[in-house]
């Protein structure tokens, strides 16, 4: 029964501490429920609970040969829960270590944005236009090493000309992606996980790879179409297609520059706490 003198009670003798501890593990319920939502790991969730509130019942029925018989099952399911939601685990950790706080700085200017993003705008476009497939990969947060150790290290400038290059047709390096970092080229033919999503028959293994490659980190992929023509942004595994160039470059614009705007005004509070110790 709810007593309200004892709410009273409990929110008077409430600290500071005690509102910073509710409101992290608030944080820390929103931000798994955020994770989950639209999984596998939904319904999975949905089951435990439901499982949970059954051994429950069944102890304050006495039910003693079903309570004994969940509270072993669950043991020995929490490893073998573990082994099979793998990828939603490493997605979840993932989506941890993307924190500013951790993480490096993508551009040191919107200058050095521009352009990068230019380059790859003349590139797509151009490539468009003459029915060449391409498949550039731009690198954020998530490192992309395991990737471009699967290609050939170009480590050159990005620029339109080396990526109309790399993709003409029966070249080299022309079959698989490009990966970039920053204002750099660092790989090309680099070998991408496929989607197991469902997805259109007209889109082909470049599409599949870059819907692929952004499930699993926060990468921006460009796909130019082999047989249309057509550019496609893939973000978070979601892919639209349908840009032109003057579309193409104001999102990735907007993207990259919004990254640079968080950094700038990360470090720019560090400074401003460092500068207050410094004088103190």
């Amino acid at each position: 029964m709810f007593d309200i003198n004892s709410m009273i009670s409990i929110l008077k003798h409430l600290t500071v501490l005690n509102v910073i501890d509710i409101t992290i593990v608030a944080y820390i319920f929103y931000k798994l429920f955020i994770l989950i939502r639209k999984t596998r790991a939904e319904q999975l969730v949905k089951g435990l609970v439901l499982i949970l509130l059954v051994m429950k019942i069944s102890e304050i029925l006495g039910l003693i040969t079903l309570h004994w018989l969940i509270q072993n099952t669950l043991t020995v399911g929490l490893i073998a829960l573990i082994i099979i939601f793998q990828p939603e685990l490493r997605k979840a950790l993932e989506h941890l270590g993307r924190s500013k706080i951790l993480n490096r700085r993508l551009f040191d200017s919107d200058e050095e944005v521009e352009k990068v993003v230019n380059e790859i705008v003349i590139a797509a476009d151009n490539l468009s236009k003459n029915r060449t497939g391409a498949l550039i990969i731009i690198e954020q947060d998530t490192g992309l090493n395991d990737y471009v150790e699967s290609g050939t290290v170009i480590d050159g400038i990005v620029s339109s000309q080396l990526l109309e290059n790399i993709f003409v047709e029966n070249t080299p390096l022309h079959d698989g992606a490009v990966i970039i970092r920053k204002d750099r080229i660092v790989a090309a033919s680099c070998v991408l996980p496929l989607t197991e999503q469902f997805v259109s028959k007209e889109l082909g293994t470049r599409h599949r790879a870059a819907i692929g490659i952004t499930e699993t980190c926060d990468a921006i992929a460009v796909v130019v179409s082999e047989e249309t023509g057509t550019i496609s942004i893939s973000i978070n595994g979601k892919l639209v297609r349908g840009y032109n160039a003057e579309r193409l470059k104001k999102v990735l614009y907007g993207i990259l520059k919004k990254n640079i705007e968080i950094d700038n005004t990360f470090f720019k509070r560090v400074k401003e706490w460092l500068t207050k110790i410094n004088n103190k």
